[in-house]
């Protein structure tokens, strides 16, 4: 068994952690906040590619980051580079399919803060940002894990979207979803199936995990409610 294609999966994963954590949480904390034209289309947007089929998702992404598209265009004049059929391709697919379910849960979380208490801390001179690190980060926290968790296990299974942008190419954009695909299309079962173990054990780790931490923080925080 190779293990490149493991070992893309968890970077490609874990660098499209950093960038759907990061719009995850501002685009949550935005749409709680402010009211404003649109915003229901918008937040529809967001949520495409989380139910249109991921090979969708890739080509609207292969238009706009390929040769002839207007992202592609401008890094390959501005930069003499493209990042179509290469390891960054398969970040951006991993991070735009991952997003909807970080942005979910995320935005639950916020909702279900108290506003009183962040209220009751601008009332005692408090700034925003403050209020957002000290206060509703803390309370909204296991939801920002839960999305966090889920993302990962999304942008590790990632396949339609990255293989029509980044491709099938061994030992440079080859992740896991992509090496089953073609070991079974190989006919090379054996191989197929032990990326699935692998995967599918990745993946049940995480969700085991996220439950049994869940459900002792929830133990926790009633102990802790009692006295």
């Amino acid at each position: 068994m190779e293990w490149q294609p493991v070992l893309l999966s968890v970077k490609v994963a874990l660098v499209s952690l950093i960038f759907v954590f990061t719009f995850g949480v501002a685009a949550a904390y935005a749409m709680r906040s402010f009211e404003f034209p649109g915003k229901s289309a918008l937040e529809a947007v967001f949520a495409l590619p989380l139910v249109l089929p991921p090979v969708v998702t890739g080509f609207v992404l292969l238009v706009l980051i390929g040769k002839q598209g207007p992202i592609g265009q401008f890094l390959s004049e501005t930069f003499h580079t493209q990042i179509i059929f290469t390891p960054y391709a398969a970040m951006l697919a991993a991070t735009v399919v991952a997003f909807p379910l970080m942005y979910q849960s995320t935005k639950a979380a916020f909702q279900g803060v108290d506003r009183t208490l962040e209220d009751a801390a601008r009332t005692l001179g408090s700034s925003e940002w403050r209020v957002f690190l000290t206060i509703t980060i803390p309370l909204a926290w296991p939801g920002l894990v839960a999305g966090l968790v889920l993302s990962f296990a999304r942008a590790l299974g990632e396949f339609g979207a990255t293989i029509m942008v980044a491709g099938n190419i061994p030992g440079k954009t080859q992740t896991i979803p992509l090496a089953i695909y073609f070991a079974a299309e190989s006919n090379n079962l054996t191989l197929a199936g032990t990326y699935v173990l692998l995967i599918s054990g990745i993946t049940f780790l995480l969700i085991f995990w996220l439950n049994v931490w869940s459900k002792k923080r929830a133990g926790d925080t009633s102990v802790r409610g009692l006295f």
